[in-house]
Parts: structure tokens; sequence; C-alpha cells
């Protein structure tokens, strides 16, 4: 669609999209349409050490930089995406190629597991 932003294979939509197709809103304002494929496999550490970031943040939000200051590599935030264990939070019009995001209750069952 004409108002769709894709990020690593997700669409994010606009709320006007949204509306003219009945498609619900979540509270980023942002109609995700993640993949289709639900993978199984287990997360890499460095997944889940970004993964565990957002259990002490509130909202769960989950950090835009590691520790030493270098920014979360986009493979990272993309394949967290994909599996379900984050989601967007809320699109940055400044920067577009950041997407701030946050644990989905899978995320959190998963580094509770952990």
């Amino acid at each position: 669609a004409a108002n769709t932003l894709k990020f690593n294979n997700i669409a994010i939509s606009s709320r006007r999209e949204a509306r003219a197709t009945g498609n619900g809103m979540d509270a980023a304002n942002t109609n995700l349409r993640p993949l289709d494929e639900d993978v199984a496999a287990a997360p890499t550490d460095v997944q889940l050490a970004w993964l565990k970031r957002g259990i002490t943040q509130p909202g769960g939000k989950l950090p835009l930089f590691n520790e030493f200051g270098q920014r979360i590599s986009p493979r990272t935030v993309r394949v967290c995406l994909e599996k379900g264990w984050a989601e967007p939070w809320f699109w940055n019009a400044i920067k577009p190629d950041w997407l701030v995001c946050k644990l989905t209750r899978k995320g959190r069952a998963l580094v509770d597991g952990a």
C-alpha cells in the first residue's frame, strides 16, 4: 500500500490505511503485520542479552545501544521482531531506521525461562 513502511520484512502501516482496511492499531499507533512463519529456534547469546535488558526497563523498552555505546545490530532487532520476542513500540520520524522496541509476552517468557 502507498502508506506502508517496510522495515526488514515487517510492514508498518499508517493510521489512515489501518482505518480504511479495518485493521486495529496497537499502542505504538502502528499496524504491525509480522511474518507468517514462527520458527521455534532458541535465541543467540547476543539476542538473549538484548532481550534481558528490557526486563528492568519501564514497559519492557529495549535499548538502542549496547553497554559500550554501540548501536544494537539491525539484524538482532529484525530476528527478535520476526520471532515475536520484541515488537515495535513507536516509529522514530527523525531516525526512521532506528526502531524503538519493547518486549512481548513471548519475549518475557523466553527471558524468564533462560
